[in-house]
């Protein structure tokens, strides 16, 4: 949420920023609003004014055996102006809130200004896609042929955008989940967690994906509560409604949790074999900062995620969206895209963002230094994609007889397994 005295203030810079995502903005419907409640609440704070001194008039009176029956209607006529103008604020701030809650997080400055994808900027790249000397199979030519997909059953058990995986192929992803929590726990300095995988209204309000992406999600029918899209949405509500000491930050929490999203809006897009599900499993990280340790501990988010990439031997870019393709809740994000040969192209597998103060003010996390307490920073990025990890495993670790190598690192994880075969 962004901090109304910010529009308030400055509500061209918040236009102008604004303008730069592409999307329509209800700012000026917002300051008007924000003008008649702020009219309200003076009057209303008039007339407490003038209740307490005709208070203090009656009860003069009273001791001097005065009448004062003309004061105890003047005073029944303020209660009765005062109770109505609250409830006129009542409704203001609830209108007020709304279009708050609907507004998209300030773009940071750094970033480059753009329509979509097309215009994300490439900021580097680490190893180099594997030349083959025969045709490279996809995910899902590999996963049929050595039997660790079985999509087919998988719609049988739930839907199309399911997946079920089988002996290596499972085995695979529950090594690729243990071995990311060991690298960010032991070697990152991250804690780990276990939070609940459904969650209440006000837990996904919290981080954004409320009210404003509620088709994305999957709701429990007569129950207030909803699958989690990414683990980011627990996590980053541990402390929601919470006043942190200044000597517990930065926070840093790692969490595996299973991710279910609807995919309102992206059909016919990734269809085919487990890019784009219903239901995957990921890592994901979350930081709480100090607000102006942020930008540095975003660049240190981002290379512990690149560091699994990098453990794994796999070949990939970091992209920073432009404006356009900016998440709701983000200032700044930088994608790792990982290289698939079997697409032939590059993928995103983490997205890492700085939330600044947005989720913080939403949520309610603050902490206190000083002098009053302030809002922290929050932060996350996927540790990674677990499924799309697979993926890339099997299509960049493939051999001439379809068998895929498991990288070294994973062997520990897997029970000694060195390759994949049928």
């Amino acid at each position: 949420m962004i901090d109304i005295k910010l529009i308030r203030s400055d509500p061209s810079k918040v236009r102008e920023s604004l303008d730069k995502r592409g999307k329509e903005i209800r700012l000026e419907e917002l300051l008007e609003i924000d003008r008649i409640r702020r009219e309200k609440l003076y009057q209303c704070e008039q007339l407490r004014a003038e209740q307490n001194r005709t208070g203090e008039t009656i009860a003069q009176k009273k001791r001097q055996k005065e009448n004062v029956d003309d004061l105890l209607n003047s005073m029944s006529q303020i209660k009765q102006n005062i109770a109505q103008l609250e409830e006129e604020l009542k409704s203001y701030d609830e209108q007020l809130e709304q279009i708050l809650l609907t507004l998209p997080n300030l773009p940071h400055e750094s970033i480059p200004v753009g329509k979509d994808s097309s215009d994300n900027r490439i900021e580097r790249k680490w190893g180099e896609p594997k030349k083959f000397d025969f045709e490279p199979w996809d995910h899902v030519q590999l996963g049929e042929y050595l039997k660790i997909f079985d999509f087919d059953r998988a719609v049988k058990i739930a839907k199309t955008r399911f997946a079920l995986s089988t002996g290596a192929g499972a085995l695979l992803e529950r090594a690729l989940i243990n071995f990311m929590l060991d690298v960010h726990t032991f070697q990152h300095g991250y804690k780990e967690v276990l939070p609940p995988f459904l969650v209440n209204s006000a837990t996904m309000q919290g981080t954004g994906q409320l009210p404003k992406f509620a088709e994305d999600l999957f709701h429990i029918e007569n129950f207030d509560l909803w699958l989690i899209p990414t683990a980011e949405v627990p996590v980053t509500n541990i402390h929601r409604d919470e006043i942190l000491s200044d000597e517990m930050l930065p926070i840093k929490y790692v969490a595996y949790t299973p991710c279910f999203r609807s995919e309102a809006g992206s059909y016919g897009k990734d269809t085919r074999g487990m890019i784009r599900q219903h239901q995957f499993n990921k890592v994901e990280l979350v930081k709480f900062t100090r607000p102006e340790e942020s930008w540095d501990e975003l660049e240190k988010l981002t290379k512990d995620a690149e560091h699994i990439l990098q453990l794994l031997g796999l070949p990939y870019q970091v992209v920073t969206l432009c404006t356009g393709d900016l998440g709701f809740s983000a200032s700044k994000t930088y994608d790792l895209e990982v290289w698939l040969p079997g697409q032939n192209c590059y993928r995103e597998i983490s997205s890492c963002s700085n939330f600044t103060d947005f989720q913080a003010r939403r949520a309610n996390i603050r902490f206190k230094r000083d002098k009053k307490p302030e809002f922290v920073h929050t932060l996350n990025g996927s540790g990674l994609a677990v499924g799309r990890t697979a993926v890339a495993i099997l299509e960049n670790y493939q051999q001439p007889d379809h068998s895929v190598v498991v990288p070294e690192v994973l062997r520990p994880y897997m029970h000694g397994l060195e390759r994949i075969e049928p």
